[in-house]
This record gives C-alpha cells, sequence and structure tokens, in this order.
C-alpha cells in the first residue's frame, strides 16, 4: 500500500493562511509530539499481540483501556471485535468519522524489533497497530477541544480490514449513522517518514480473486494423444489473459491480472485430468473491472473449448476502487502543510496505487478521503528500498505518528466546520 512518489508535485509546508481556518492548528504539531512516548507504547503493546480478522479480543480491550477517561460514548461491535468512540461537541452539528483499522496478517515477523510478535505465524506487516495508536492520539487531542466543536467525531476502530470487509460490517451495525463526512489514514515505508500523500479520485485499486479450473481426460503420459491435457492449456491461459490486459485495457485505467498459482498433477508419467489457477484482479475503474471479469471467462472458457475442454470460472469479488471525493482529498493536501515536521513535504500522488482497501465501502457513502502517510525507518536512505507493507520485516519510523494525529485532528476539525 505504497504511495508512489515519483513525479509528484511536492507541497512544502508554509503557513501562508491559504489553508482554511481551524482552531489551534498552529499547536497541533507540538501537542501530538507530547504524546509520542504514550503513542508508541500503545503501538508496541498492540504489535506484540497481534490479532487476525474479525475476532480481536486483546486489541479490543487495549483500545477501551485507552479511551478510559476521556469521556467518549464507546461500545463495542455485536459481531465483531470493533469498538466506537463517539465525542459530542459542545454544540450540535456535523458528524465526522475517523478510522484506525487493527487487525494484523498470517504471516511470520522477522524484523528483528525488541517489541515483535510473541505469537508465530502471526505479525502486524501492514501498520494497523499505528493507524490505533494514531487515532487513540487523535481522540485525546480532540478530547480537549471538545468546547470548540460543534458537533460529533465518530472513532472507528476496524477490525477484518485484510480480506474481511470488516469495514462493511460495521457500517452494517451503523457506524457511518447520519455521517457527513470521513477520514482515514494509512502508513507507508514507501514515502519519506512525515510525509503525506493522496490524490483527488481514485487511490487504490479494486482486489478480486479467480480461481479456474480447466477439466481435461487424465491418462498415461506416454500417449498424450489418448488423453485431453489440461496442463499446455492452463499455461496457454495464462498468457492470453497477459496479451488481453494489454490489447483491451485502456492504459490510462489500468489493470493487473496475476496469476499466483498453477497447480495440476501426481506423478511424472500422469498426465492430469485437471489444472488449477487462481490469481488476482486489480483495476482502478468499475468499467476496466468489469471488462476484466468478462475478458478472463472469455479467454478461459474458449481456449478450453479449442481443444476440446472445459473451463470452470469462478470470480469472487472484493473490495471495490478507493476513490477519494475531490474536495476533500484537496483539503487534505492544503491542511497538511500545516502539521507536517519541517523538511517533510505534502505530494499529490499522480496515480493510483494497486492495492486494495475496504474504507472503499465507507467512501462510497460519504465524502471523505484516505491520506497516506511516510514512515520509511531513518536508518533507509530511499524509501523505495524500505521493506513495504505486508513484508516480514516490514518496520516503521515511529516519529511519524504525531504528524498522523495532528492531520486526523485538523481534518475533523475542518469537516466539522462544513463542507470541504
Amino acid at each position: 500500500m505504497a504511495a508512489d512518489t515519483s513525479s509528484a508535485a511536492a507541497r512544502t509546508p508554509t503557513r501562508s493562511g491559504t489553508v482554511p481556518q481551524v482552531s489551534d492548528l498552529s499547536t497541533l504539531r507540538a501537542e501530538a509530539t507530547d504524546l509520542l512516548p504514550e503513542l508508541v507504547e500503545l503501538r508496541r503493546t498492540i504489535h506484540r499481540q497481534p490479532e487476525i480478522g474479525l475476532d480481536l479480543p486483546i486489541t479490543q480491550s487495549v483500545v477501551v483501556d485507552a479511551l478510559d477517561g476521556l469521556g467518549l460514548e464507546v461500545s463495542t461491535g455485536e459481531h465483531l471485535s470493533s469498538v466506537v468512540a463517539v465525542l459530542r461537541g459542545a454544540q450540535p452539528g456535523r458528524t465526522v468519522v475517523l478510522r484506525g483499522d487493527m487487525d494484523a496478517l498470517v504471516m511470520p515477523e522477522d524484523s528483528g524489533v525488541d517489541y515483535a510478535s510473541e505469537l508465530p505465524g502471526v505479525m502486524h506487516a501492514c501498520g494497523h497497530d499505528s493507524h490505533v495508536a494514531m487515532l487513540v492520539g487523535a481522540a485525546r487531542l480532540l478530547t480537549a477541544r471538545r468546547e470548540q466543536l460543534a458537533g460529533t467525531v465518530r472513532f472507528m476502530f476496524q477490525p477484518g480490514e485484510e480480506g474481511n470487509g470488516g469495514a462493511q460490517l460495521m457500517m452494517d451495525e451503523g457506524v457511518l449513522a447520519d455521517a457527513d463526512a470521513a477520514f482515514a489514514i494509512h502508513v507507508t515505508p514507501n514515502l519519506p517518514s512525515g510525509w503525506v500523500a493522496t490524490r483527488p479520485g481514485p487511490l487504490m485499486a479494486s482486489a478480486d480473486e479467480f480461481e479456474i479450473t480447466v477439466v481435461g481426460r487424465g491418462g498415461h503420459a506416454s500417449t498424450p494423444h489418448l488423453t485431453g491435457d489440461p496442463v499446455p492449456v492452463a499455461c496457454e491461459i495464462v498468457t492470453a489473459m497477459q496479451s488481453a490486459v494489454t490489447r483491451r485495457v485502456d492504459a490510462f485505467a489500468p489493470a493487473v491480472v496475476t496469476v499466483t498459482t498453477l497447480r495440476a498433477g501426481t506423478a511424472s508419467n500422469v498426465i492430469p485430468e485437471k489444472a488449477h489457477l487462481s490469481g488476482t484482479i486489480r483495476t482502478t475503474s468499475e468499467r476496466t473491472r468489469r471488462r476484466v471479469h468478462e475478458d478472463l471467462v472469455r479467454v478461459a472458457e474458449g481456449i478450453a473449448s479449442a481443444h476440446g475442454m472445459r473451463a470452470e470460472v469462478d470470480l469472487k469479488v472484493g473490495y471495490p476502487v478507493t476513490v477519494n471525493d475531490d474536495a476533500v482529498a484537496r483539503l487534505v493536501l492544503d491542511l497538511a502543510p500545516e502539521v507536517v515536521a519541517d523538511g517533510a513535504s505534502v505530494i499529490e500522488s499522480p496515480a493510483p496505487t494497486m492495492g486494495a482497501e475496504d474504507w472503499s465501502y465507507v467512501l462510497g457513502e460519504v465524502s471523505g478521503a484516505m491520506a497516506f502517510l511516510g514512515v520509511c525507518p531513518p536508518d533507509i536512505a530511499d524509501p523505495r528500498d524500505a521493506p513495504a507493507c505486508h513484508s516480514n520485516v516490514m518496520r516503521l519510523d515511529e516519529a511519524a505518528m504525531p504528524t498522523g494525529v495532528a492531520l486526523h485532528v485538523a481534518m475533523a476539525q475542518r469537516l466539522l466546520a462544513g463542507p470541504a
């Protein structure tokens, strides 16, 4: 989930006064930096005890404890280990949702940090532990500003982002009720620490999966003419799909089709009856998404039929394209220079990334945006060399977290003030 910084237009921090006025904006970063030791401790506590999917009882308990004493209306999910904390301002007004996802990944940790995962085969390799810490920090600063707020801030601590659609489940339980706007941050080690990046329109891709089974006729490997060998047919489907993408898909609304598994056979002298393919489809527009789905089915079935065989195609629709509201994304680009550290930049990403996010469901319902926060470790000179999210050696620079806290607070205050 890394933001591509190449050819991006950088926006250096400024105090020009062109940014919409938000109370205490000039002090936000300093206040957030004062919270850093607390944020680091919270993040590392979660990092040591990672949990996956929709059932995160340990993480849920840690979050509830971290919010204790703030005077928020805290509730937990009915069908998943979510936490929703509501801050009501001194006056009625709009409702803004801020999100931090909480789940980890099924993978080993080899980062070498002294607070590494204590659970074998589970790791916070996507930075969600830092997302939680930053959102708790934002809750602290916004609570201190309660008397200045007109409206409601709803803090959405979400499980199940990594493939389980936790955002949609929280929406089903009412997290977006009467919401006017929403904002989220995702960290990326492939952006300089403390930098912020986003863009209007598509920010991240859709993510679908496919499984194809080529059904032939098994037999002895010495007499292929007496069989229907599915292996070369499966290979032909793989190459044909790559050609279909380059010839059928608009280069300015791209798609990525990647075959990640190919399984067939049990012995060197046996032609199998079936060959199995699976992989992922990533697109940045719904039109391209539909076209690729149609092409995949047609190509697989057509090639198999041409060889006298059958292809069974199973498409599993996943997260849709994450599309930022243009005005809210522009607001991020305007506000962020006021809260980043000296020397950090705010950039408008030149293109979407091909990672995917279930924040897309939220942005399909309310005006909002997501921004990337750079967390490249300080010992890595070039962020392009940093292990990306979902790497077993992924690390992040915790010193960037105050920027995330301050940006959450600035966006909440500005979005409460009115439409972007």
